[in-house]
């Protein structure tokens, strides 16, 4: 088998959640563990730390692997979804899974006879957890697929694990109350195993948390009640820059407003890591957060990857990660604003659409995915909030058209979708 045949089957003949919205989202543990069980417990051989939350999971995942990645270790990194290659789902210390391991784990699970049917989502986690395995990693950081309890990935024991915030996204599977949708995340909180949460603004939220942890004697730590990040600018390359009570002034590659959030909580984690016997220097904390994209393959969190015009490309595509966004381009330093953007049909659109800025020029588009809102459609509802622009059914017509109507001293903004921006990057270079 080829690595593309390998690749045609998981998408094609599997159901999967990402291409097909609703009816590829298999919910429960059954057909993780049988598979588990097929492959022999492969997660036992490292240790885990498993993160969950509505926004910002994936920039705590990999500032974490970063940062034990520069302590030393070696560290599996499990997220998703991808933007451009399956393989930037599976990484060792920022390195894709190679495409025959893929072809090869496709073909052994063909000809296993297992009875079980498992999605995309559920064999994609199993190859993870194998070839971690294989490569004698120390730790494996596993960033949740949708929720928490029902998740494929719940079927380990971490030693740590973390829940950055709570939001309404994925309602029709996860609850139509924040409350609820807490009650999915928290099901990652294991007996006797410490858990870091982010943000818990709201009692109900708060409420379900601690009382889980304390069903669960696990030991419990609300981030933002003990800010470990004290302050936060940017500096003139970008960057952010954090002052922290225990690591002074830090550099952070990631330069979203969001990421002060999840800086916090990462460093809260850290402390956790250190008090249960992980060791981890000032160091390596500093040179992971300066340099995570390098450590692990990070890409398009608050990415800047153009000057005069300032090209912006960020994957934030709820409501709760636009609350901060909108804000942040509200105070770019810059002429004109142009937004190149496409959604995912199941998103609370008309919530996100509220928060544009009404004078900049938009470019609606779509991502090659049955899941997206059509491009005219999603300009005909921009247009009830007061948000002025053409429709391109081709997310490269669009970018195309706003690099060309920008002036030098203007901004371009791409995103809504990781679909977006996946669709992007198969035609430019980064």
């Amino acid at each position: 088998m080829t690595y593309q045949e390998a690749i045609d089957f998981l998408y094609k003949q599997l159901p999967a959640f990402e291409r097909q919205g609703a009816s590829g989202y298999k919910p429960g543990l059954g057909t993780a563990i049988a598979l588990d069980d097929w492959l022999g417990n492969p997660h036992h051989a490292y240790k885990c730390i498993h993160v969950a939350g509505t926004n910002g999971k994936g920039s705590v995942a990999n500032l974490l692997a970063a940062t034990l990645q520069a302590s030393g270790y070696h560290v599996g990194l499990f997220t998703s979804p991808h933007l451009v290659d399956f393989r930037e789902r599976i990484r060792v210390n920022g390195k894709m899974i190679a495409k025959r391991t893929v072809s090869r784990f496709v073909e052994r699970y063909l000809k296993s006879n297992l009875t079980c049917e498992p999605s995309f989502f559920e064999l994609t986690t199993a190859l993870a957890f194998d070839y971690f395995k294989q490569q004698k990693v120390d730790y494996a950081i596993i960033e949740v697929g949708l929720g928490g309890r029902l998740d494929s990935s719940n079927i380990i024991t971490p030693i740590l694990s973390v829940i950055t915030n709570i939001s309404l996204d994925h309602t029709q599977f996860l609850g139509n109350s924040l409350a609820e949708i807490a009650s999915e995340k928290a099901g990652i909180i294991k007996p006797n195993v410490p858990v870091i949460i982010g943000e818990a603004d709201k009692k109900e939220v708060r409420y379900v948390f601690e009382r889980t942890a304390q069903k669960c004697h696990s030991p419990i730590i609300v981030a933002q009640d003990e800010p470990l990040v004290t302050n936060a600018s940017h500096n003139s390359d970008g960057t952010l820059q954090l002052t922290t009570v225990d690591y002074g002034n830090l550099t952070c590659q990631l330069a979203g407003d969001y990421q002060v959030k999840n800086s916090n909580t990462v460093l809260h984690a850290i402390d956790m890591l250190k008090k249960i016997g992980v060791k981890i220097t000032k160091k390596a904390v500093i040179n992971a957060f300066a340099h995570v994209c390098q450590y692990t393959g990070f890409m398009a969190r608050w990415m800047v990857v153009g000057k005069e015009p300032t090209i912006i490309f960020d994957a934030g595509h709820n409501a709760g990660a636009w609350n901060i966004q909108s804000k942040q381009l509200a105070n770019l330093k810059c002429g004109k604003l142009h937004m190149v953007l496409g959604f995912s049909t199941d998103k609370d659109i008309d919530t996100v659409l509220a928060m544009m800025p009404t004078d900049a020029t938009y470019y609606f588009t779509q991502a090659q995915s049955s899941r997206s809102m059509k491009a005219q459609d999603l300009q005909a509802l921009g247009t009830k909030h007061g948000l002025k622009g053409e429709s391109y059914p081709k997310v490269l017509d669009a970018y195309k058209t706003a690099i060309k109507a920008a002036k030098t001293s203007d901004a371009i903004f791409v995103g809504g979708s990781f679909y977006v921006l996946g669709d992007l990057f198969k035609h430019i270079k980064i």
